[in-house]
């Protein structure tokens, strides 16, 4: 969120609104569970603080089964377990049918779908809208697919024409919002995400530990890579990574490429592109990395690469930038508006523009040191306190408006 809008928005945060009774907000709690994800960080930086900043307010926390056994502590909450998964037709057709909401004056649904049936003012946070512009970039093969697609493209288009207010999470995301329907102009508003700060750069000798360790597992004790992270779907344009890798580090067999992937079929395509590029040796695919042993590799990578056609947002950019990890990143969406001055932006569907970033970041005296000054300096001014207050205003203006959604 701007300057200007946190100025206008700032007498929204923290003072009672007149009501004739405590006001309750139901936040759908459902991405915090077992494994990590975007929405689930999201998710968890709103329950950690919102509901201690406003003691005027009740919430009701939806909670998935597998998540933690209390999601606040906050005397002001309460959590409901809801034994349906977020993004389902359950909580899209009949949400209000397997959770009593009668009392409830507003709810949030951080995941871009807007349920039927109900009656209060609402909030969505949307994400990005890749269902509507590019199906073919986020959906799975085959009919599964195309169910997706239909799920996703009714949802969406609801919370645009419906929602009370809609969160975008760029400003980036808000123009693909508007080019979609300009009526949703007024009600929009930006809230950019956060990076935690157990995202951090390691000095001195707990670097080096950290880092050597997280490479002997993982890396085979290889102490040169470049950095790829994020789930395998065709818009996170992983194709391009291991092409350009192998075009910029060539005849530099001491380099090695590491892809962190926590979701997809990714291995399954690449390895077999790695092999025919001739350096399957040099190519690696990390699951269930724990979480010190992802920051021990942002700490010690060349580079992030990661050259997405589309993001609302983009998570491993930041948490590089946290780490001191150089990033090279897509000239387009969200991922300037996020990187700010500390990135190489690159054209994605070019893979020599891509190689030769790498190439520069690897070999150029002084641009990774002055990369990774820049980008500790861009992670500090993306917080999640910023994220949770501007998401609050967004309640307390929302609670102020008369009418539901329809």
């Amino acid at each position: 969120m701007t300057r200007p809008a946190s100025r206008r928005l700032q007498g929204l945060l923290m003072a009672p609104q007149p009501a004739t009774h405590r006001r309750t907000v139901c936040i759908d709690c459902r991405y915090i569970r077992e494994r990590p994800s975007g929405i689930g960080a999201i998710v968890q930086a709103l329950v950690d603080r919102i509901p201690g900043w406003a003691p005027d307010l009740d919430f009701v926390l939806l909670k998935h089964p597998n998540g933690p056994r209390r999601l606040s502590r906050e005397p002001n909450t309460r959590d409901v377990v809801v034994p349906r998964e977020a993004n389902g037709p359950a909580t899209l057709f009949w949400l209000p049918a397997i959770v009593d909401l009668r009392h409830v004056d507003l709810f949030h649904c951080p995941f871009n779908l807007l349920p039927h049936w109900l009656r209060m003012p609402t909030v969505v946070t949307v994400c990005d809208v890749m269902w509507l512009t590019n199906p073919g970039w986020a959906r799975a093969p085959g009919w599964w697919g195309l169910v997706e697609r239909v799920f996703y493209r009714h949802g969406i288009r609801r919370a645009l024409s419906r929602a009370t207010r809609i969160i975008a999470i760029s400003h980036a995301t808000r123009s693909e919002i508007l080019s979609l329907s300009g009526a949703a102009a007024e009600r929009t508003r930006v809230v950019l995400e956060g990076v935690s700060e157990d995202f951090r750069m390691l000095e001195g000798e707990e670097r080096e530990e950290a880092v050597r360790a997280a490479c002997a597992r993982h890396l085979g004790g290889v102490a040169s890579y470049v950095l790829t992270v994020g789930q395998y779907a065709r818009y996170k344009n992983h194709e391009t990574v291991v092409r350009a890798f192998a075009r910029a580090f060539r005849d530099d067999p001491r380099v090695h490429l590491a892809l962190v992937h926590r979701l997809g079929d990714g291995e399954r395509v690449l390895r077999p592109l790695a092999r025919s590029l001739g350096n399957e040796d040099r190519v690696h695919f990390l699951h269930d990395v724990p979480f010190r042993d992802l920051v021990a590799l942002y700490n010690g990578a060349i580079a992030l690469c990661h050259p997405s056609l589309v993001e609302g947002f983009g998570n491993p950019p930041c948490e590089a930038m946290a780490c001191g990890c150089p990033v090279i990143t897509s000239n387009r969406s969200s991922m300037p508006e996020v990187s700010g001055v500390a990135a190489l932006l690159v054209d994605p569907e070019d893979v020599a523009d891509v190689a030769s970033a790498l190439r520069r970041v690897a070999c150029e005296p002084g641009l990774a040191e002055s990369m990774r000054n820049r980008g500790l300096q861009r992670a500090k001014e993306l917080t999640w306190r910023a994220c949770a207050e501007g998401t609050l205003a967004v309640y307390r203006e929302a609670l102020g408006m008369v009418g539901g959604t329809g």
